[in-house]
């Protein structure tokens, strides 16, 4: 059976269409965004905007809204990267307790040669070395690697990307 050639306009594989993904880019820039000025970057009306963006909630796309700080204006200056090696795997209780440390901003599991790679900010070095060793007292941790960040070009969490939109004469 022959098909008319129609496609299905802008359908990401994620199931998402390009307005959804262009909602998604514009929150993700700035999630203090009006509904209003929504609407008009993406041509749809404000209860459709409304809708959509609780349907984005609904479905776990979006996971939350929250207050990006600024490290060194709230007393943490200090960005480093700490790969911890451990012993078998490492999510253990212990190595999770530190979800609580206020330092401990993500923890990561890897490949390669280490196990965990932690984003910590500190006050400054003495905190950092404080930090390390706490993570170093830890059951089955065998050794840390730090790297301290001199200088952040680009910080954000993932971005849709925006397919272009489809051409009128094809």
């Amino acid at each position: 059976m022959k098909s008319n050639n129609i496609r299905k306009e802008g359908v990401h594989p994620s199931g998402l269409d390009r307005t959804d993904r262009m909602l998604l880019r514009l929150l993700s820039e700035r999630a203090d965004r009006s509904y209003a000025e929504l609407s008009e970057r993406v041509h749809l009306s404000p209860p459709a905007v409304h809708e959509r963006v609780r349907r984005l909630r609904r479905d776990g796309v979006i996971q939350g809204t929250v207050a990006k700080l600024d490290g060194t204006k709230i007393g943490c200056p200090l960005l480093a990267f700490v790969h911890v090696t451990t012993e078998g795997w490492g999510m253990t209780e212990p190595v999770l307790a530190l979800r609580e440390m206020a330092d401990v901003e993500e923890i990561h599991t890897a490949t390669g040669e280490t196990c965990l790679i932690l984003k910590v900010r500190c006050s400054g070095p003495s905190s950092l070395e404080a930090l390390l060793s706490r993570i170093q007292e830890i059951k089955g941790v065998r050794t840390t690697h730090s790297y301290v960040v001199l200088g952040t070009y680009l910080e954000r969490g993932p971005m849709p990307e925006i397919p272009e939109p489809p051409s009128k004469g094809k």
